[in-house]
This record gives structure tokens, sequence and C-alpha cells, in this order.
């Protein structure tokens, strides 16, 4: 395998990491919006929506992060991604529908370049 798909899987999930982030602190937002409008009109379960949605914006952070380590620290990064993937479709559910494939799919181009700097370095 050469190093430039190695570097490509590893951008890719930089790129993935980063913009799936975004859109979960989005998702996070709207989520706390939402949340916060039915605790207003006194609504079951508002006040763990809004909860939820501020257990989302970590979780977009981290995956933010875990994107930004993509090129350096393959391992954690896709434990970040995977752990903010999983963890968003628990805390927001279907506000979650946008980045979380972003973030799944960056986890998964991170441990696909980490499986290729190890057996690249198991040969040489």
């Amino acid at each position: 395998m050469s190093g430039n798909e190695k570097n490509g899987k590893q951008t890719g999930a930089l790129v993935l990491g980063i913009v799936g982030g975004v859109f979960g602190i989005i998702a996070a937002v709207v989520a706390m919006f939402f949340g916060g409008l039915g605790a207003a009109v006194g609504a079951d379960g508002g006040e763990t929506v809004i909860g939820l949605g501020f257990v989302a914006v970590f979780l977009a952070v981290a995956g933010i992060v875990g994107g930004a380590l993509a090129r350096g620290k393959s391992g954690a990064s896709f434990w970040l991604l995977l752990i903010s993937g999983v963890g968003g479709f628990v805390a927001i559910s279907a506000a979650w529908l946008l980045s979380g494939p972003f973030l799944l799919l960056g986890a998964l181009l991170a441990w696909l370049g980490r499986r290729e700097v190890a057996q690249a370095s198991a040969t040489a």
C-alpha cells in the first residue's frame, strides 16, 4: 500500500471528524432549543432533552478532537470518533442523523489508517 493511500484515509478521517463534529454541535443546539421550548410549555422530559443536548455538545467536540488527531494518532482518533458517533445517537437520537454517519465513517477510516501504519512498520 502506498503512503499516499494511507495518507488519504487519515486525511479523510480528519475531514469527516471535523465536519461531523460541527454538524453535531448544530444538532445539539437544536436539541437544546427544542428541550427548552418543551420545558417552557411544561412538557414532560424537556429538562432531560436539554441535559442530553449538553452531552451531545461534549461528544461533538470530542469528535472534532478525534478528527484533528487522525493524522498523528490514528488509534486515539478511532476511539474518539467511534464514541462520539455512537454516543450522539444515544444522547439525541434523530437529531444526530446527519453528524453520526460522518463520525462513524471517520472512525472507520482512522481504523484502516491505523492498521496500515502497523502493517507498514511490521514489514519494514
